[in-house]
C-alpha cells in the first residue's frame, strides 16, 4: 500500500474530473458507497487504455462510478455492468442517464451468479472488472472467465482489503472480518498459482490484481 503522505501527493496530482463525476464521489463519501479509490480507479482507467478493450463486463456497479468513468476513458467501448441492491441499481440508472452514457452502460439488475444467461447473451468480453462480494471473487472469477476473448484480461478490486491480508489474524476483532480476510487471501493465493492466467498485484489503491490469459 502506499503511504499516506505519497497517496495524498499523488492524488493532488490527477486532473479534476468532471462535476458529475466529482458529485458523484461526493455523494459516495456521503451515502457510505464503496466506490473505487482515486489512485485505483486511475489505474484501472489507464491499464484499460492500455488494453483496449471493446467490450467489458463490470461485476458491481454500485452507483456506476466505475461504469461511467470506463466509459468516458473508452468511448467506443461497451459496458456491460451488474449490480444487485436496488437503491444504488436505481441511482446508477440516474447517473448513467445524466452522464449521457445510457447507449454505452448496459445495467443489470440482479446477483451476478444467478444472471449467467444474460451476461453470456452480452457476450464475449475482452475485460471483466470484479469489484462486488469479496467473499464470492473466485465464483465470479470461474463463473465469467470463459466469456473472455483469446487475449482478454480479468482485474480484481480490494484484493489487499485495506491491508488486512498481511495482518495476524489473532488482531482482527470480529469472526466475520476474519473470515473475509482468510477468503480474499486465498483468491489470491488461486489467483497466482491459476494455470491459465498469470496475475500481477499492484499495491495501490485498495490492492488490484491484473489476470492475463495465457497463450496457447
Amino acid at each position: 500500500m502506499l503511504l499516506q503522505n505519497v497517496e495524498q501527493y499523488v492524488e493532488n496530482l490527477i486532473p479534476k474530473r468532471t462535476e458529475l463525476v466529482e458529485e458523484m464521489e461526493n455523494y459516495a463519501k456521503e451515502h457510505v458507497v464503496p466506490i473505487m479509490e482515486l489512485i485505483g480507479i486511475e489505474t484501472l482507467l489507464q491499464i484499460l487504455r492500455l488494453h483496449q478493450p471493446a467490450h467489458i463486463l463490470e461485476i458491481g456497479t454500485a452507483i456506476g462510478y466505475s461504469a461511467i468513468r470506463m466509459a468516458e476513458a473508452l468511448p467506443n467501448a461497451k459496458i456491460v455492468t451488474i449490480e444487485r441492491n436496488e437503491d444504488r441499481y436505481k441511482q446508477a440508472q440516474l447517473f448513467i442517464n445524466r452522464a449521457e452514457k445510457k447507449e454505452q452502460i448496459k445495467t443489470l439488475f440482479g446477483d451476478a451468479l444467478e444472471l449467467q444467461a444474460d451476461i453470456e447473451k452480452n457476450g464475449p468480453y475482452d475485460a471483466v472488472f470484479i469489484d462486488a462480494a469479496k467473499g464470492q471473487y473466485q465464483r465470479f472469477f470461474e463463473h465469467y472467465a470463459p466469456l473472455l476473448n483469446k487475449k482478454g484480461i480479468i482485474i480484481s478490486d480490494n484484493i489487499l482489503f485495506k491491508g488486512h491480508v498481511a495482518t495476524d489474524l489473532s488482531q482482527i476483532e470480529t469472526r466475520r472480518k476474519r473470515s473475509l480476510i482468510k477468503k480474499i487471501d486465498a483468491y489470491n493465493v488461486w489467483l497466482m498459482e491459476h494455470p491459465d492466467f498469470q496475475t500481477t498485484i499492484l499495491p495501490i489503491g485498495d490492492g488490484i490484481a491484473i489476470s492475463i490469459k495465457r497463450g496457447d
